[in-house]
């Protein structure tokens, strides 16, 4: 079990899936479930439903967008900034998502200037890292997943507002699953380079969480790491099963 100093953490990932029908569904099913009150949950939604899913979803439930850009407003067609986020109730963003590095070819730069921008106004941030197979089998998952972590660490004035996911690109959406040693291996020297890198207080306190191929039957082994501090769950967290996902202590 995870020691009380760090609350779980369940984050849902819709990524570009659901309607309001859908959407509207899972919300009710959410609400009237019963849930850990022991576990912080959020939903990252479309960015065309956030405003329809904050007034839907119950108060005790956080909402993410699942990206913005690094300035307030202008001229950049087809992007949201944290100001019109929190305008519609909205108080997380998912930033460095594996699919927005490798699919629309983000920069660690520019993602560490979004956790900056996010956390400067007023928004909490999921900030994902993690390597992909070819990284793994070279054998610098660590060289990788350090590199992400500094750019964004070096953006961090407040740790309260920011949790980590790591998440290996090989696992995401392929039904692989790292082990739960493996995950923790990764979340202990993750830890491990917070306290050297940062302070021993912020590696005690923040919250390091595991997302890829996460689901109903996976979760309980992967939450019993003593490092893995909740999920960031693809697929799973469209179904009832997401319920499962965020009872995985109980």
């Amino acid at each position: 079990m995870q020691p009380q100093i760090r609350k779980f953490f369940v984050g849902g990932n819709w990524k570009m899936n659901g309607d309001k029908k859908s959407l509207g569904e899972l919300i009710q099913t959410l609400n009237t479930a019963k849930l850990d009150a022991n576990v912080e949950v959020v939903c990252g939604s479309p960015a065309i439903y956030l405003d329809f899913v904050r007034s839907k979803m119950d108060a005790k439930l956080g909402v993410a967008a699942q990206n913005c850009y690094k300035v307030a407003k202008g001229a950049f067609t087809g992007e949201i900034s944290p100001a019109m986020i929190k305008d519609v109730g909205v108080n997380w963003v998912i930033l460095g998502h594996s699919e927005r590095r490798h699919v629309f070819g983000e920069s660690d730069e520019l993602i560490g200037q979004k956790t900056a921008h996010a956390l400067e106004n007023g928004l909490c941030v999921i900030a994902c890292i993690g390597e992909k197979l070819d990284e793994r089998e070279a054998g610098i998952t660590e060289k990788v997943v350090f590199a992400q972590t500094k750019v964004i660490a070096d953006n961090v004035k407040d740790w309260s507002k920011v949790v980590l996911a790591y998440e290996p690109v090989w696992a995401i959406g392929t039904g692989k699953t790292a082990s739960p040693a493996q995950a923790q291996e990764v979340h202990d020297k993750l830890r491990a380079w917070v306290k050297t890198n940062v302070s021993e207080a912020v590696a005690n306190s923040v919250r390091i969480i595991y997302g890829g191929s996460v689901t109903g039957s996976t979760c309980k082994e992967l939450a019993s790491q003593k490092d893995v501090d909740g999920f960031l769950v693809g697929g799973a967290s469209l179904k009832a099963e997401f319920v499962e996902i965020i009872n995985a202590n109980v």
